[in-house]
């Protein structure tokens, strides 16, 4: 049986998530809909844009509350997200890793004619010739392109200011791509727990961002938009004064890995984000004094990222750790807990966390209130 056939007659029930069959992605409403208002404005008040990263939640029905928001459109971290959220009626769509493979570059070019304002990120001059290629193929419309520039990490993007001028150029004489800016996406800074530590790296990281748009501007580029930025890192990129949107993905879900960072750099001053999203498992054995097996294992959460810790349903100081794969355990009292209780999880690393799953069950208090697809899922190619 599929989600909505095991609980679609929940909705609206009073109390009704304690009915649901576990392991289950849980997310709760409220703390959504707060997370997104409170970026949204925090970038308002900064007087940038905002394209939060679908990546993270792979859901039109997120998108399109972050959109009501706000939001200029999302990004994308590979052209089946893009399609999906196009499909679901999002526009304004930024794919942030490099389109290569032939068929990708096709379905790139036929996405192009049907989804507004979409944008991608560029590294390679071959890359490009191929891309302009396929959109001439494809019909009139031209395609936005972005450069997509290596922040020291190696992962994608041009990794020198001459190599931006010379992507540049090549973008410049081909009809079909409008050249619109860079790409700077600081990946290994988000999680550097310690703020002025993150900071710090984040401004000698923005000194080199500049060397790079001076050189554009010096050959004619001068970019228009500046994309990047973070959950980790947004109080400090806006302070930077050189993006012009953020790309922020993980505040809406506030995941664990989040959670160990300061985020604020403020003493005393808490976390601007709720945790929304949580893994709803089940007491399945209690045969032993303060071990207590749980129904959600490797399948159920992201591994990548330390062990979730508990929301709701356990006592404080319970630990949780895997017994396999579809299983894990806490240790905690004896006794604490009894057979079928119900234990919440904060999810570990969010996004492939969500990857696993089908449809998130959103509540709203103990209630279940709608089940929402998670509409990437199984077209991140």
């Amino acid at each position: 049986m599929n989600d909505l056939e095991l609980h679609a007659h929940l909705i609206g029930r009073q109390g009704s998530r304690r009915d649901l069959n576990t392991p289950v992605l849980v997310l709760d409403l409220d703390r959504l809909d707060s997370n997104i208002a409170r970026m949204a404005t925090f970038a308002a008040a900064h007087g940038l844009k905002l394209r939060p990263h679908a990546k993270t939640h792979k859901s039109v029905d997120i998108a399109k509350r972050q959109i009501a928001a706000g939001a200029i459109g999302l990004c994308c971290a590979k052209i089946g997200e893009a399609e999906a959220l196009a499909d679901g009626g999002i526009t304004g769509l930024h794919i942030t890793s490099p389109v290569v493979p032939a068929p990708a570059v096709d379905r790139l070019a036929a996405l192009n004619l049907r989804s507004a304002d979409l944008m991608m990120v560029v590294d390679n001059p071959d890359n490009a010739r191929a891309i302009a290629q396929a959109v001439e193929r494809a019909g009139d419309a031209k395609l936005s392109v972005i450069i997509d520039v290596d922040p020291g990490i190696h992962r994608t993007g041009v990794a020198s200011p001459e190599a931006a001028v010379e992507l540049f150029e090549v973008i410049r004489s081909l009809p079909a791509l409008v050249y619109r800016g860079v790409q700077f996406y600081c990946g290994s800074h988000q999680h550097i727990h310690a703020f002025a530590e993150r900071e710090a790296a984040m401004r000698e990281r923005a000194d080199y961002l500049r060397t790079i748009i001076i050189a554009l501007a010096e050959a004619g580029g001068a970019p228009e938009i500046v994309t990047g930025g973070g959950t980790g890192t947004h109080r400090i990129d806006v302070g930077l004064g050189i993006f012009t949107e953020l790309q922020v993905g993980s505040y809406i879900f506030m995941d664990d890995e989040y959670r160990a960072c300061d985020l604020t750099g403020e003493e005393g001053v808490a976390i601007p984000f709720e945790t929304s999203l949580m893994i709803d498992t089940s007491v399945i054995s209690a045969n032993t004094p303060g071990l207590f097996t749980l129904d959600a294992g490797i399948k159920s959460m992201a591994t990548d990222a330390p062990l979730p810790s508990v929301e709701t349903g356990a006592a404080d100081g319970a630990r949780f750790f895997l017994m396999g794969d579809e299983h894990g355990a806490l240790l905690t009292l004896p006794d604490s807990l009894a057979l079928g209780d119900r234990v919440s999880l904060r999810t570990p690393h969010c996004d492939p966390t969500v990857n696993l799953y089908d449809n998130y069950h959103v509540v709203r208090g103990q209630t279940l209130d709608a089940i929402w697809p998670v509409s990437g899922r199984g077209r991140s190619r």
